[in-house]
């Protein structure tokens, strides 16, 4: 059985897995995200389910191992395949097997990597990571959104971001049904389809978060929260 996960379908098929179980999850952190374009306490409401609820306190480390699972064994099909073709593709192939997307997946995946790093600073660390380490989390986290979104600097960062998540994505989402068993011509080209699809509309829920709060969109804050949303000194009551 061990085998089969050390063969090349194998590793193509772990990398399948664990890379759909990522995009679940990207959904469910859209809707949450999206929530704060509702309402202040509708965000906060949200939150406070997702630091509270014992579910997804387990998916935490379950979700930290799929995206290490996924970075390795997209690393090993990198390395392996460089080794295989030295030569890189020749300019202006065009075919839809080789696309823009498929040749760069592991730089993209390195660009949307580093700025998920930033993002987990920004938001995690202040918030969930608090509550695991017993420290203070941010009093308000609708606050903290707000005034790290209303950075033009940190707003551009984001939108960068969602730009190289969306071609990951492109490739990603109908690259792991085909991994998976779905590979004749018919359902590859309603996989593509479907892909840019499911793409467009997670950047475009994420980007309109990021510009709705840049663009100076979001009313003003309800008072009781820190203009940072942290405040340090205050001991919040479990």
């Amino acid at each position: 059985m061990a085998n089969i996960f050390l063969s090349s379908i194998g590793k193509k098929l772990v990398m399948s897995i664990s890379g759909l179980f990522l995009m679940v999850f990207l959904v469910l952190h859209l809707c949450i995200n999206l929530s704060a374009v509702v309402s202040q306490s509708a965000y906060n409401a949200a939150c406070e389910f997702m630091d509270t609820n014992i579910f997804i306190r387990i998916m935490v480390p379950v979700l930290t191992l799929g995206v290490v699972v996924h970075i390795i064994f997209a690393t090993i099909i990198t390395l392996r395949n460089r080794k295989a073709r030295p030569v890189k593709y020749a300019v202006g192939t065009g075919t839809k097997a080789s696309t823009w997307a498929s040749r760069n997946m592991f730089v993209l995946g390195l660009i949307v990597l580093g700025f998920l790093a930033i993002h987990l600073v920004h938001f995690w660390a202040k918030m969930q990571l608090q509550h695991f380490t017993g420290g203070v989390p941010a009093k308000d986290p609708y606050l903290l959104v707000k005034s790290t979104l209303e950075n033009p600097i940190n707003a551009a960062i984001y939108l960068a971001w969602f730009a190289a998540l969306w071609f990951h994505l492109c490739h990603g989402f109908w690259s792991a049904f085909q991994s998976s068993g779905l590979n004749n011509s018919r359902w590859l080209s309603r996989l593509q389809v479907a892909a840019k699809a499911f793409a467009t509309l997670v950047v475009a829920g994420l980007s309109v978060v990021v510009l709705y709060f840049a663009l100076g969109l979001a009313p003003k804050a309800a008072a009781g929260g820190a203009s940072h949303g942290v405040e340090p000194k205050v001991t919040l009551v479990q």
